[in-house]
């Protein structure tokens, strides 16, 4: 049982991304390159949160009570900012280099800034994904009863779910926020940064997983929406690809920007 728990769930959290990385990434080189380094700044990213985190800790000399509780929400917080930061720093990069990139690549379309914002959100929502999930699902394998001492039974279930939510929010979040970045849309920074902040916060509520989970699943869907459109996306092609009738996938028919 703690098996099928296991492969369950790891493929309900990772099975959506790996899906997306064989068919649109595993083919290219450069693609692979960009993902693995949008998964590096995340990495950065939270290797910086945890210095902040271990300074906070001290500062406080990791006293029991309110204080800890107030200082897990200034971790999030902080945790948060600074994940979207290292995302502005990585479209910087990606900006400058985009000239350079064109000379090397024979691929115009593979170098597009949207299909930069895909494989870049990604991999920070892969990486988030594996490091907020991968202690949980090992402990899925046993030994222990789930739910034995009054917890919920489904909390393995509800984790997978939640982490799903989290890779996927990462890819809408970085195709929203290099559109944004690209027109100057400010505003979709500071929605992308809410959003993220907002649903970071939902797990406050745990163990009420019913009112935290659906509500990430409505933010991920009007995200999904958002970045659609971002993407460059119209209710027509949408149509024509429901129907088969589209013969150039979404992402790989934009022109370089």
């Amino acid at each position: 049982m703690t098996a099928a728990v296991f492969f369950g769930c790891a493929f309900i959290a990772f099975g959506p991304a790996l899906a997306l990385y064989i068919f649109t990434i595993a083919t290219e080189p450069l693609r692979i390159i960009f993902l693995i380094i949008g998964a590096f700044f995340w990495l950065v990213s939270l290797l910086l949160s945890s210095l902040v985190w271990f300074l906070a800790g001290t500062i406080t000399e990791n006293k029991d009570g309110p204080v800890q509780k107030y200082l897990l929400m200034f971790g999030v917080l902080v945790s948060v900012f600074i994940q979207e930061v290292f995302r502005f720093g990585y479209y910087k990069i990606l900006k400058k280099a985009s000239e350079g990139l064109k000379n090397i690549s024979a691929d115009e379309t593979a170098l597009s800034m949207r299909l930069l914002a895909y494989v870049s959100g990604l991999g920070f929502g892969i990486m988030s994904g594996v490091f907020s999930f991968v202690n949980t699902l090992s402990d899925s394998l046993g030994p222990g009863t789930v739910g034995i001492h009054g917890d919920s039974p489904q909390f393995f279930l509800v984790s997978a779910f939640m982490t799903l939510v989290i890779i996927m929010l990462h890819l809408f979040w970085g195709i929203v926020f290099f559109d944004g970045c690209e027109k100057k849309k400010w505003y979709a920074l500071l929605l992308v940064l809410l959003t993220h902040l907002l649903v970071s916060t939902l797990t406050f509520i745990n163990p009420h997983y019913g009112i935290s989970l659906v509500s990430a699943y409505i933010i991920m869907v009007l995200m999904g929406i958002w970045a659609f459109f971002a993407a460059g996306g119209s209710c027509r092609s949408l149509k024509l690809c429901l129907l088969c009738q589209d013969k150039d996938f979404l992402l790989f028919s934009q022109r370089s920007r």
